[in-house]
């Protein structure tokens, strides 16, 4: 909720995860869209950092088996890492100044 001014879609897979994405629209008061099946090219960032993500947790990792205290530390390295698409900046960097900007 603290970032709910600056969401402004979602963009979801077809996943079950989403299944609740009716409340999320209404708590955020947003849309959320969800990709075409088989167009990975339509959730480019989510595949990506999904890709950033394995280099840290193994595919076919069940991740409700991983300490809370791993989940944040890899949060914050991949918050941390500079992106291209960024211009070499790091995306919590970026955010942080966009939040302060609004």
């Amino acid at each position: 909720m603290p970032f709910k001014d600056h969401v402004h879609t979602i963009t979801a897979d077809n996943g079950r995860e989403f299944s609740h994405h009716a409340k999320i629209e209404e708590a955020l008061g947003t849309k959320v869209y969800f990709a075409h099946p088989y167009s990975s090219w339509e959730r480019g960032a989510n595949k990506n950092s999904n890709g950033l993500l394995r280099q840290y947790v193994r595919k076919g990792t069940d991740l409700r088996e991983i300490e809370d205290d791993m989940i944040h530390w890899t949060m914050t390295r991949l918050n941390y890492r500079p992106r291209k698409c960024l211009g070499f900046k790091q995306p919590a960097v970026v955010f942080k100044e966009m939040c302060l900007a609004a």
